[in-house]
């Protein structure tokens, strides 16, 4: 497999370092694994000879953006933003200008793309994303899904494979999104070198959502969700609710899941859920009056929530 990492100046170094390694690491163990596997190449593309990425760190460029149809994979990592304001300013540089370009000539049935974190919306800005499911850093989910309406985004799942098509979330999941890529190689070597570097499995970025951390625009949605943690204790009617706001139920439904990729209900329960280890985390009340607390009669009820919860994660 011919894999072909993309960088330009500015790109999460971390990310980039993580790719790299773990790559050639596969590289080096196939021979102990399965002799019988091939080689594993990793060069680097970019639009000039040599990038700085985040880290200061200084990478020869071995080839140029035009012959990024020569290889089997073409990895897109993090462009080094943590916000959705430097994202789109990100977007629009010249060399972010030039990668968005190279990936939208390359052709599904012979090259497959990956990326992670912000490198997913450059490859959204291709338009190759159009009703095909992806995942992101689940941060800035709602300004994600601002610009592309019709990609059906999986906010939860660390690594998202829809064809040809890899992507995964927030920076470190670049960790996940080699890894898979070993894995479509050979699922024992990519066993194999989790065990080396000592990598746990993350199948879920569900974990590590912070809720009041998302950020969007919509006045329904942000009055829903001061609504309902000022109410987790009670019980939840989505009727109700909707009716409270001033709205239709089928209204607030489709706000909501258009913000946060969400049912208003299953909002709800994530709330609860991180309500809820909160209060175990910080306080010495038992299981019972925790489930009280988050609007659970039955304790049993928010034990099975959170042990579907640590499932996914």
């Amino acid at each position: 497999m011919r894999i072909g990492l993309i960088v330009i100046d500015g790109c999460f170094g971390s990310a980039v370092a993580s790719v790299i390694d773990i790559v050639r690491v596969a590289d080096g163990a196939r021979g102990d694994v399965d002799p019988r596997i091939d080689p594993i190449e990793l060069a680097i593309l970019g639009p000039k000879r040599r990038v700085t990425t985040t880290a200061s760190m200084t990478l020869s460029v071995d080839h140029p953006l035009s012959e990024s149809a020569e290889f089997d994979v073409v990895v897109v990592p993090a462009l080094g933003t943590l916000t959705a304001a430097a994202t789109n300013d990100a977007l629009q540089s010249r060399d972010a200008r030039s990668v968005i370009a190279s990936l939208g000539r390359l052709d599904d049935a012979t090259t497959r793309i990956a990326a992670a974190c912000t490198g997913v919306f450059a490859v959204a800005e291709t338009g190759r994303m159009h009703h095909r499911r992806a995942t992101t850093s689940w941060f800035l989910g709602p300004e994600f899904l601002k610009r592309y309406p019709t990609v059906a985004l999986d906010l939860d799942t660390m690594v998202v494979v829809d064809g040809n098509l890899v992507t995964a979330g927030a920076a470190f999941a670049h960790i996940d999104l080699a890894l898979s890529l070993v894995r479509s190689i050979s699922p024992d070597l990519a066993q194999h070198v989790a065990k080396l570097l000592i990598i746990d499995e993350r199948p879920s970025q569900a974990a590590f959502v912070a809720y009041e951390h998302l950020r969007h625009e919509d006045p329904i949605v942000v009055e829903f969700e001061r609504f309902v943690r000022a109410r987790l204790d009670e019980p939840f009617n989505v009727a109700f609710v909707a009716q409270s706001l001033g709205t239709s139920r089928r209204t607030l439904e489709r706000r909501v899941r258009a913000a946060l990729n969400l049912t208003p209900l299953g909002f709800v329960q994530r709330l609860r859920i991180e309500r809820a280890r909160h209060l175990s985390a910080t306080t010495d009340l038992t299981s019972a009056e925790i489930a009280l607390r988050v609007g659970y009669a039955n304790a049993e009820t928010l034990r099975s929530l959170l042990r579907r919860e640590r499932r996914r994660s």
